[in-house]
Order: C-alpha cells, then sequence, then structure tokens
C-alpha cells in the first residue's frame, strides 16, 4: 500500500509539473491532419548474414529475378528452397546468379530462415557466403517491431508511444547506415530493434502504428537517437553517463517502474566465469565499482585478476558480464563466487518501456509519455525524398 501511495505521489506530481509548465506545447505538433499520405519509405533488413545456405521461400508463387532485374521463373508458394553459397554468387533451385529477387505474388510473405515477413527478399553474395536482406515498407516493418518489443495487450497509448519511438529509431539507424551498400538495420535488439516479421504482428500493432503513420520526433529538425529499454529500476540516466557523448534531448527522469519484477534481479558469478567474460586478467579477484551516475548505475568497474586489471566503463559494464542493467551492487558469498543484486533492464537511456505501460495505465497519453522521457522534442511527419 506504501509503495502504490508513492506511485501515486509521484504521477500526481509528474502531472502538475507537465501541465503547470504549459508541457502540451514541448512536443511541437508539425503534423497536419489534412495533409497527403507521406511517401512510401522501404527499409533494407539483414535477416541472414554471410552464411553459407539459406532457406527462403513465399507464401504464395514468387517471381525470381536475377542482378539485371530479369525475370528467370517462378517459386511454387508455400515451399522451402535452399540458396547456396557459391564462388561468386547464389545458387538458387536451378538459377545462378551473383544476386536473386524472390518477389511475392498477390500480397503473399516471403520465407529467410525460419520466419515468415512481409516485402521482398534480396539475395546477395558477399565474397564471405550469402546475405539475406528483407526489404519492406516502413510501416509494415513497424507492425512486426512494436509486437516484438512490447507486449501487445499492453495499454494502446503505450503501444502507440512505441511505434513512435520505434519508428524514430529505425530512421536514425537508417541514416548512420547510409554508406551500407546492403542493409539499413538487423533484426535483432543488440544494435536494432527486435524483428520477427508477421509472428509478432497483432491487430493492435496494426492500430498503435496506423494511428502514428509517418510520426517521428526531431530536435531541432533532426531524426533523433530515440532510444529505449525495457526498464530503468526507478531512474533513468543522462546519456553521457551510459555511452560517453552528450545528447539533449536523452535527460534522466524519474521512472515508475522500479517494482517490476523484471526490473530486480540478481546474478552470482564465480571467478572463473568473470575470467572467461574479460580475459587477460587472470584469476579475478576482486570486483570493484569505481565511479557511479548521480542515479547510482555503475560509470566505472575494475575487475583486478591476478595477472592484472581491467576497467570496464558505461555501457561495456552489462554487455562485457552480460548484466541485465548496470546499477547494482557487489558481494562476495561465503564460497567467494561475486554477488551482484541490481534494478532495471536495458541501457537506461531514453524510454523505459515498462514505465511507458505504467503511465498509460495511469491516464497519460502517447505524447505526454514521450514528452515526459525525450525532451525537448518535437513530433514531425517524415519528408518525402
Amino acid at each position: 500500500m506504501k509503495n502504490q501511495l508513492h506511485l501515486n505521489t509521484l504521477l500526481n506530481n509528474l502531472s502538475v509539473h507537465l501541465w503547470s509548465k504549459n508541457w502540451w506545447i514541448a512536443i511541437i505538433l508539425w503534423f497536419a491532419f489534412s495533409v497527403p499520405a507521406q511517401a512510401s519509405v522501404i527499409l533494407r533488413i539483414a535477416i541472414e548474414k554471410e552464411v553459407e545456405q539459406i532457406k527462403v521461400g513465399a507464401s504464395s508463387t514468387a517471381v525470381v529475378k536475377n542482378d539485371s532485374g530479369r525475370t528467370l521463373g517462378k517459386l511454387t508458394g508455400s515451399n522451402s528452397y535452399a540458396a547456396q553459397a557459391i564462388p561468386g554468387g547464389v545458387a538458387l533451385d536451378k538459377w545462378q546468379s551473383r544476386l536473386f529477387w524472390i518477389e511475392p505474388t498477390a500480397k503473399g510473405y516471403v520465407y529467410i530462415g525460419d520466419r515468415w515477413f512481409r516485402g521482398r527478399t534480396l539475395i546477395v553474395s558477399t565474397g564471405k557466403g550469402i546475405t539475406a536482406v528483407n526489404w519492406v515498407d516502413l510501416e509494415e516493418y513497424l507492425y512486426s517491431v512494436v509486437g516484438g518489443e512490447m507486449s501487445s495487450s499492453w495499454h494502446e497509448e503505450a503501444l502507440k508511444a512505441q511505434a513512435i519511438a520505434a519508428r524514430t529509431y529505425a530512421l536514425y539507424k537508417r541514416k548512420e547506415q547510409r554508406n551500407n551498400p546492403l542493409y539499413d538495420l538487423g533484426d535483432s535488439p543488440d544494435s536494432w530493434q527486435v524483428y520477427k516479421g508477421v509472428s509478432s504482428e497483432s491487430p493492435k500493432t496494426y492500430s498503435a502504428v496506423d494511428q502514428t503513420a509517418g510520426q517521428v520526433l526531431t530536435y531541432e529538425n533532426q531524426i533523433i537517437l530515440s532510444a529505449f529499454h525495457a526498464c530503468s529500476g526507478g531512474h533513468t540516466e543522462n546519456v553521457e553517463d551510459v555511452w560517453g557523448n552528450p545528447l539533449p534531448y536523452l535527460r534522466a527522469v524519474q521512472d515508475f517502474d522500479q517494482n517490476i519484477r523484471d526490473c530486480n534481479w540478481n546474478t552470482t558469478l564465480s571467478s572463473e566465469q568473470v575470467s572467461a567474460l574479460v580475459p587477460g586478467v587472470g584469476s579475478v579477484r576482486e570486483i570493484m565499482i569505481e565511479s557511479l551516475s548521480p542515479f547510482r548505475s555503475v560509470k566505472t568497474l575494475r575487475i583486478v585478476g591476478d595477472q592484472g586489471s581491467k576497467v570496464l566503463k558505461g555501457e561495456e559494464v552489462r554487455t562485457i558480464l552480460k548484466l541485465r542493467s548496470t546499477r547494482f551492487t557487489v558481494n562476495k558469498d561465503v564460497n567467494g563466487n561475486f554477488v551482484l543484486q541490481g534494478l532495471g533492464f536495458g541501457h537506461g537511456l531514453g524510454m523505459s518501456q515498462w514505465g511507458a505501460y505504467i503511465l498509460a495505465k495511469n491516464g497519460f497519453n502517447h505524447l505526454q509519455i514521450l514528452g515526459y522521457y525525450y525532451k525537448g522534442v518535437a513530433l514531425t511527419p517524415i519528408k518525402a525524398k
């Protein structure tokens, strides 16, 4: 009961703060409902990279084209075919070429590896194997991403906030990859977003994407790095304390997710396990927290072994040690193992997905949620290019 009262106080204070500061103009609504539909944006998503063989196909009859765009023939729908790396190209069924396009008819899906996707497939030789890239419309890509990143059972306002954040993130990363001749994004959460194909789509993800179609977050007319994470454990972080470079819109805010089960974790690591994760220091004797962020996340961590020591900084603390977050304490148990007790899940920057869930349940809409986690941003329609 005490925790619920504390949460209600925080939410009430947040509401007063937002409206007393004329918050509704913090997100500038440049989006006019009378504007024509935005030009289609096609994303190139790498599904399989530099492998010897890939299973491909389509749910309907698919047209197969070569590197010059000439139609070679068709693949029968609902069958799996092996695309195989060969010297200088790719072998697919009875054809050989430097690359192949697989284009389903009648709005069918394509099959890559073990999943179904919208759009079409490019299979290309890279010299180190073959790579399969899903070319898909941005909005249709988001049908999957929203359901992969957030449970489709959640409140529609949280899902709409996720749709805008994910759309913005995809276009930011696409710009970063503009010199990549093959793809714009991958399909994993390590560096990209969760993209499972049609299996994570649902009527609620369609609605969240369609209701926010073409909308992105910008700061001073530039698409932002709209980072998001599962939960912060009670407070998000300033970006410079995690990734090093300050950004004016990724500022730390008090959060509401510290009582979520996934935000509370414990991990026990043996000396041998840490040595394997941090090579070069020998047998690990100590794990020492050297500096913390203002919100008690670990900024620098020293690993001390019998052959030397190594300092981990910022995000590498979490990724190298394979931890849920960087907000933790370290102790030793009676067996000399390192016991880490922590809060949060993810890098702690930008929007907390569980925080968005709680705010939505308490009556905040998607614009209020986004305006809380991303400071000074504008909601802007995608510009046709």
